[in-house]
């Protein structure tokens, strides 16, 4: 009882926190022909526009940290979606590995947007992260129209001494080699300059910091970062504003862990079904885990299959059916079975997996598909629900070291998949985060439903949701 009362106590606090950040905030969305645009902004409006853009396998929802303070604060934020991301339903097309390739693509997206939103009065600002900071610099060199521009998490081959002219660089300061770079930009306008410095040369004007206590991700609700990004856009637009800066990102991860701890208590009582667990020795453990580990990529790299159009999806069906096969199958010579089905089990897991979902999708990053993202999913059940099935048995009533040893035995063999074929399968690697999190939190879920109602649910369900999830993490690719 106390422990739903905490789930709930801070699902609740998070909430107000989250929905305090969007008071007085108009949110509306529109197509700028088949961009999906976010725009925010309050009634009394009467900033410049600033046009902000996501990192690779970002969306609008990712941006929402920096655009909701900078609306409050009366700039007209304006979030667009990169081809294949999100809810944009056109693929991204081009070599992503050369600039007259698929970033040549994407600028002209950017060109196309800014010319929309631009009344034409005021230079407009632009916000980006990641991969959108390569963009909007390319895009800035070749407009008369720009004014400040935050970078966060940035690299681009194009800045040097000159360009871009008014620049806030933002990196986290868990970002090691993105924050070098950061000192680099600053250093090319006045060697010998240290990060949280501003520095000016002519008409050029530069200033980097590091977010404290944040990487790539939690990076874009530093309320440090969204401090810095308020204040250099005031500065270039000789506006003052008072705004606080709510601390979205514990309030994202308060709501998630309330709804994880919520699931937990409630799984108590699940049906109860009776599962025998595998007794597994060592060395059978030792099988499971390194024989599949190495077996998927081994088969699965020289057939390198492409039938979907989402980069490195038709890989990991391949990976994660053979890796989960070879698992199912051992288990099923040494007399291990999953048991019955429990529907209740499996609806309630599925609706609270549902609920996490929403509140990802409304706050922190898209979760929701497009028509054209149905079919992968579909697709992706077919490697996701046999891997989940296996975890699920062999991780129910497995000590937590054994259950970290399985969960690294796949991610291994990922990066083992990358190093056998390195310039297909690079983006392999991106899918790491997605894959830790997913064990943290549907693991953290599914494990607790298994455990009073056997992995046969879990198993399904999860798998379920991680097709989902991978479906719609990753962005839509056309050769």
């Amino acid at each position: 009882m106390l422990r739903a009362l905490l789930a709930i106590a801070a699902i609740l606090t998070s909430l107000w926190v989250l929905e305090s950040a969007r008071q007085d905030v108009d949110i509306s969305r529109f197509d700028i022909g088949q961009t999906p645009v976010t725009e925010f902004s309050i009634a009394e409006s009467d900033g410049p526009v600033v046009v902000m853009a996501h990192g690779f396998a970002g969306s609008a929802q990712m941006m929402q940290g920096y655009a909701l303070p900078l609306a409050r604060a009366g700039y007209r934020v304006v979030v667009f979606e990169f081809l294949g991301h999100g809810r944009h339903p056109d693929p991204m097309s081009g070599d992503v590995n050369a600039i007259d390739g698929t970033t040549r693509v994407l600028v002209e997206q950017t060109q196309e947007i800014i010319d929309a939103v631009t009344p034409g009065d005021h230079p407009v600002a632009l916000v980006g992260h990641s991969m959108a900071t390569d963009i909007l610099v390319r895009t800035a060199t070749t407009r008369q129209d720009i004014g400040p521009i935050v970078l966060i998490s940035a690299f681009s081959q194009v800045i040097d001494a000159q360009t871009p002219q008014n620049l806030l660089l933002v990196t986290g300061a868990w970002e090691p080699g993105l924050r070098g770079f950061a000192q680099e930009a600053l250093q090319m306008v006045a060697p010998g300059a240290a990060e949280g410095e501003t520095v000016t040369k002519g008409d050029v004007s530069r200033r980097a910091i590091a977010a404290p206590f944040a990487e790539h991700v939690s990076v874009l609700q530093s309320r440090a970062g969204r401090r810095e990004a308020l204040a250099w856009l005031d500065r270039a637009y000789d506006r003052r504003s008072d705004v606080d800066i709510l601390p979205t990102g514990w309030a994202i991860l308060g709501l998630l862990c309330g709804l994880v701890l919520l699931f937990v208590s409630l799984a108590k009582h699940l049906p109860a079904r009776d599962f025998s667990a595998p007794e597994l020795s060592r060395t059978r453990f030792s099988i499971l885990v390194l024989l599949p580990m190495m077996l998927a990529p081994m088969i699965g790299v020289p057939m390198n299959p492409e039938f979907l159009p989402v980069l490195v999806a038709d890989y990991l069906v391949l990976h994660l059916m053979i890796f989960g096969a070879v698992q199912l199958a051992l288990l099923w010579m040494w007399g291990a079975r999953a048991g019955w089905l429990c529907f209740t089990a499996f609806l309630v897991l599925l609706l609270f997996c549902a609920l996490f979902g929403v509140a990802l999708d409304r706050y922190a990053a898209n979760f929701w598909p497009t028509p054209e993202r149905l079919a992968i999913i579909a697709a992706m059940l077919l490697g996701a629900v046999p891997y989940m099935l296996a975890d699920a048995m062999l991780t129910t009533n497995a000590t937590r070291l054994r259950r970290l040893g399985l969960r690294m035995g796949v991610l291994i063999s990922l990066f083992g998949a990358v190093t056998l074929d390195f310039d297909s399968l690079f983006f392999l690697v991106m899918i790491a985060p997605v894959l830790v999190l997913f064990y943290l939190v549907f693991g953290t879920m599914g494990r607790s439903a298994a455990t009073r109602s056997g992995p046969l649910a879990s198993g399904l369900a999860l798998g379920i949701v991680l097709a989902w999830a991978l479906g719609v993490s990753f962005p839509l690719f056309q050769v």
